[in-house]
C-alpha cells in the first residue's frame, strides 16, 4: 500500500489527510506551500520543529534518477540531487537577474571528510534533538539554531546566502549538549 500525507496545523491541532498514490513520501504544509518528505527512503531526511522545517540531511548513500529537489521553490536556498549517464548534455545557459527577498540566512554543509554531530533548536534557542553526519552527507540549515562537535578530524564546505552582515549575520547563545550519545 502506498500513502501520502499532508500534515499542517489548524487552530494548533494537527490534522492528517491520507490517500493512496503510487509514491511512499509525507507532504508537510508549511506557509501553505507542500514540503515534500522522503523520510520514509532513510537516504533523506527532514527534521521539523512544531511549526516549522529546521533542516534537510542528505546522507550520502542517496541515489536518485534524474534531478530531485529536497526543497519547496520557495526557499531562499534550493538543494537537489541531480544524477544523469554518461553524455547526458545540460545546455548552456545563464541565470537572469532576478530581485529576491531573503529574510533568513540558510546554509549548506557539504561534510568533505569526518564525522561531525549536529545539534537542532528552535527559534527560542530550545533544544530539539541532534544527528551524526559523516563523510559525503550533505544537510541544509534552513530554521532555528545549531551548534556542531567535530567527532573526527572535520572538512567541510559551507554554502550560505551573501553578502556576510558582519555582527548583525547571527547571534550566538548557550547550546545544550544532549549527551545521550
Amino acid at each position: 500500500m502506498f500513502q501520502i500525507g499532508f500534515w499542517g496545523s489548524l487552530r494548533r491541532k494537527k490534522w492528517c489527510y491520507r490517500e493512496k498514490v503510487p509514491l511512499m513520501c509525507c507532504v508537510k504544509v508549511i506557509n501553505n506551500i507542500p514540503v515534500k518528505n522522503l523520510m520514509s527512503n532513510n537516504k533523506v531526511e527532514q527534521i521539523f520543529d512544531e511549526y516549522r522545517m529546521i533542516a534537510i540531511i542528505v546522507y550520502a548513500d542517496c541515489q536518485v534518477e534524474g534531478i530531485d529537489f529536497f526543497t519547496p521553490h520557495n526557499f531562499s536556498q534550493q538543494l537537489a540531487s541531480m544524477r544523469r549517464p554518461k553524455g547526458y548534455r545540460i545546455r548552456a545557459h545563464v541565470h537572469k537577474p532576478v530581485p529576491r527577498n531573503v529574510k533568513y540566512t540558510q546554509e549548506t554543509l557539504f561534510i568533505r571528510k569526518g564525522k561531525v554531530r549536529i545539534n537542532f533548536f528552535d527559534e527560542q534557542k530550545k533544544y530539539l534533538e541532534s544527528r551524526i553526519l559523516s563523510t559525503g552527507d550533505v544537510i541544509l540549515l534552513v530554521s532555528g539554531g545549531h551548534d556542531f562537535e567535530m567527532l573526527e578530524d572535520t572538512e567541510i564546505i559551507e554554502v550560505k546566502q551573501g553578502p556576510y552582515a558582519g555582527e548583525d549575520d547571527k547571534e550566538c547563545f548557550e547550546g545544550v549538549i544532549d549527551d545521550t550519545r
